[in-house]
């Protein structure tokens, strides 16, 4: 799933930051190689600890942004390369301890075209970060720890045109996570792990805009951490280590620069190297853009599959046995956004995203949690280089577990400049 969500919170997106999600590149950016942006933001954030409802904890304060970021891009006739780095420092004027946190952001694109025929398209996404949300989407955390984390996400693939008709698609993403806290229960020993998927599907070319795909893929998780997934446990973090097999039909449309999309269906098949719970499961892939006005655009998708938890047990059950520990959990997310030109000087971003997230296995197996998160963004830009800007976040969690659920609310006001 693209980190749409995270690139409209606090966290303000620079120019170059959008360029990740918006179709082709920004006025600047056409006009020459290199761009560069300073955000500068001023916030009130009412639970930036994400502390459960059911804690008297006050952990509001106000704070301050400071996000500089530079891009290149190098489109040519067969080849396009681009990179981006983003850093933020955000101040909390009310923490008394570690007052500002910082996160770094690398992105690399690559994409070459052999010929008609052939095509390879490389990307990598670096981030190092104290905010969960930005290292892992798919994994909802409360009691946010000061602990640093990284991850890397990177994904290689080629296409090939055999015949008029039929082709072949290959892939490989690789993720990897490592969270700098430790010890029995850390996020470390729940969360590390290297994630691979090896892809290839057969491409049917039904019409010009239109392809069939018929795919398998095959995940493998390796958690990496040999200490405790909680107190009192005799299962470590690699013990979760699992397989998954992939086998999907789709689509992909594409009836012009204005609107594409894909989609993937199938089921998937898990296999837990260690623990009990083999299953079957369902999965999908829907995802699209469709630009509708100049400077207006939409991104939808929904997904459904496996992802890790930072849960792994009943915290009820002080020793659990193999049968009573949680594998994973199984989710399903729908997520927008609503980029829309008001008026020449005037634009406005709405983004939302829902996510209903099932524990699997052990003692919580069936126990759910669901997760909300919408983004309004008020933006007026004086000129192509400057702008100023107004937005707010809000963000939801209800787990039927204890201790878990809490709700954060933020507002922004800043000023930009692009060069």
């Amino acid at each position: 799933m693209k980190r749409i969500i995270a690139s409209a919170g606090l966290v303000a997106v620079s120019t170059t930051g959008l360029q990740a999600a918006a179709p082709g590149l920004s006025p600047i950016e056409s006009t020459k190689p290199w761009s560069i942006s300073a955000t500068l933001r001023g916030f009130y954030d009412d639970n930036y600890a994400a502390v459960p409802k059911s804690v008297d904890v006050d952990k509001d304060s106000f704070g301050f942004e400071i996000r500089p970021a530079v891009g290149v891009n190098f489109p040519m006739e067969q080849t396009f390369v681009g990179a981006a780095y983003v850093y933020s420092l955000r101040y909390y004027a009310d923490r008394d301890n570690d007052s500002a946190d910082h996160s770094h952001e690398f992105t690399l694109k690559a994409t070459h075209a052999f010929s008609e025929l052939y095509r390879i398209s490389f990307d990598d996404s670096f981030v190092y970060s104290q905010e969960p949300t930005l290292i892992d989407e798919n994994v909802q955390t409360t009691y946010r720890t000061d602990a640093d984390a990284l991850r890397n996400r990177a994904a290689i693939d080629f296409e090939a045109r055999l015949t008029p008709l039929l082709g072949l698609g290959l892939g490989y993403q690789n993720g990897w996570y490592d969270y700098r806290d430790s010890g029995p229960g850390s996020r470390s020993a729940l969360l590390d792990r290297f994630e691979h998927r090896f892809r290839i599907d057969g491409r049917w070319h039904a019409r010009e805009d239109l392809v069939g795909l018929v795919g398998y893929q095959y995940g493998i998780f390796d958690y990496t951490s040999d200490e405790a997934i909680a107190p009192g446990s005799g299962f470590i973090g690699d013990d979760r280590d699992n397989s998954t097999h992939y086998f999907y039909v789709g689509a992909e449309q594409s009836l012009s620069t204005l609107l594409k999309a894909e989609a993937r269906v199938g089921a998937a098949y898990v296999d837990y190297d260690r623990l009990p719970g083999d299953t079957w499961s369902p999965y999908a892939l829907i995802q699209g853009t469709y630009t509708y006005l100049p400077g207006s655009y939409v991104q939808f998708g929904f997904r459904h599959e496996r992802n890790a938890t930072d849960v792994a047990r009943d915290p009820n059950v002080p020793s659990p046995t193999a049968d009573q520990i949680v594998t994973d959990q199984e989710t399903s997310a729908l997520y927008a956004s609503i980029n829309h030109r008001i008026t020449p000087n005037i634009y406005g971003s709405l983004v939302g995203q829902y996510q209903r997230s099932t524990f699997e296995n052990g003692s919580l197996d069936g126990d759910v949690e669901n997760f909300l998160l919408l983004g309004l963004n008020l933006e007026y830009r004086f000129n192509p280089n400057w702008s100023t800007e107004l937005g707010y976040n809000f963000d939801r969690l209800d787990s039927d577990l204890a201790f878990r659920s809490f709700t954060r609310n933020r507002v922004y006001i800043g000023v930009r400049a692009t060069y």
